[in-house]
């Protein structure tokens, strides 16, 4: 092969100074809509917590007040609200750097609420009927209440165990009031939901003390998400 050859042969390729920069410049603009995408679906999660929080104090206080209760209304709309926050706090957690596992739990007690509410507003009324009606059906409509509520309390862990773990993030940032007050309502919420789970309904602590402690955690960590979303 002559010198000739070696003279035309091509040499390695190499992209032009401006296409490199316009591919930078894409892939920046790329980051920043993904980072928006973020921080919104963020933001998001924190309002349908406190709009969950707003709906069981509407129901509860209600109850408390022994006035007509439009459960259909109020559980279809926080079986809507469960359903979006699984799909936001879902998204957030395949995104999030830090706090995966607590986001992780966010999305898995969404996604068991929804299973509860749906139990609530399909099955409770045709039970309590057909137990009325026969009595051998009442302990079959009080073990599909039990159910629900043992999904309940599950879900109220896994907010308390993510209301924790950012408490102790913000406690790390330097906001040691609303850090050491979530942590603190984290870790009740866990623990007396845990132990209605173990020792059940009849055990040492009182049901409405533990669904109180999970809905605080639960209005706490939607402070605290914001928070985190503010300091960035």
């Amino acid at each position: 092969m002559s010198q000739a050859t070696f003279d035309r042969a091509p040499g390695p390729r190499t992209a032009p100074e401006g296409k490199v920069g316009g591919c930078h410049a894409e892939l920046k603009r790329t980051s920043n809509t993904m980072e928006y995408s973020t921080q919104r679906s963020i933001r998001i999660v924190a309002g349908l917590l406190l709009a969950v929080v707003a709906t069981q104090v509407v129901y509860t206080s209600l109850y408390m007040a022994s006035m007509d209760i439009p459960r259909q209304v109020l559980w279809g709309l926080e079986g809507v609200v469960f359903a979006y926050l699984a799909a936001y706090a879902g998204a957030v957690t395949v995104a999030s750097g830090t706090q995966a596992l607590a986001w992780s739990a966010i999305t898995a007690s969404a996604a068991l609420n929804v299973v509860q509410v749906g139990i609530g507003v399909t099955l409770f009324e045709p039970f309590r009927e057909a137990a009325q009606a026969l009595d051998t059906l009442t302990p079959v409509a009080g073990a599909i209440v039990a159910f629900s509520f043992f999904i309940y309390n599950a879900a109220k862990i896994l907010l308390g165990f993510a209301a924790m773990n950012f408490g102790l993030a913000a406690l790390a940032a330097g906001h040691k009031v609303l850090g050491a007050t979530a942590a603190l309502l984290g870790m009740v919420a866990m623990t007396s939901n845990a132990a209605l789970l173990i020792l059940g309904r009849e055990g040492l602590i009182p049901p409405p003390v533990a669904g109180a402690s999970g809905v605080l955690a639960t209005a706490v960590l939607a402070i605290c998400i914001w928070r985190e979303q503010t300091d960035r």
